[in-house]
């Protein structure tokens, strides 16, 4: 291997701390989508018990969950009809997105030095 070829795949490795971030993100996430199959089950039901209170999704939307109730939103055809989730949700998405992103930098800043 080339120098060139070893600084490349040094510099670009995933490390220990960025795979259990990595995990983290998709089980917050996993755990969002399963929370709106509960809700969307409950509310299918004439016996409803009690339903997953909005709050609960908005919550785990802003914990980086927003992609996995984004998902689910659309494949269940879940809470699409509430205005406030058709915004509120796309822009936790960035909001998310933009969070890690700045982490991510940060990270890699700090650690560099």
């Amino acid at each position: 291997m080339t120098e060139r070829m070893m600084r490349y795949t040094t510099d670009h490795m995933i490390t220990f701390p960025e795979y259990f971030i990595l995990g983290l993100l998709a089980a917050i996430n996993i755990t969002a989508f399963a929370v709106m199959i509960t809700d969307k089950r409950r509310s299918m039901r004439d016996d409803v018990t009690e339903r997953v209170p909005e709050g609960i999704l908005f919550f785990l939307a802003a914990a980086f969950g927003s992609l996995g109730i984004y998902a689910a939103m659309h494949l269940l055809r879940h809470k699409t009809r509430k205005w406030y989730f058709q915004i509120g949700i796309p822009l936790l998405i960035l909001q998310n997105t933009t969070t890690l992103y700045l982490l991510w930098n940060l990270y890699h800043q700090i650690s560099k030095v």
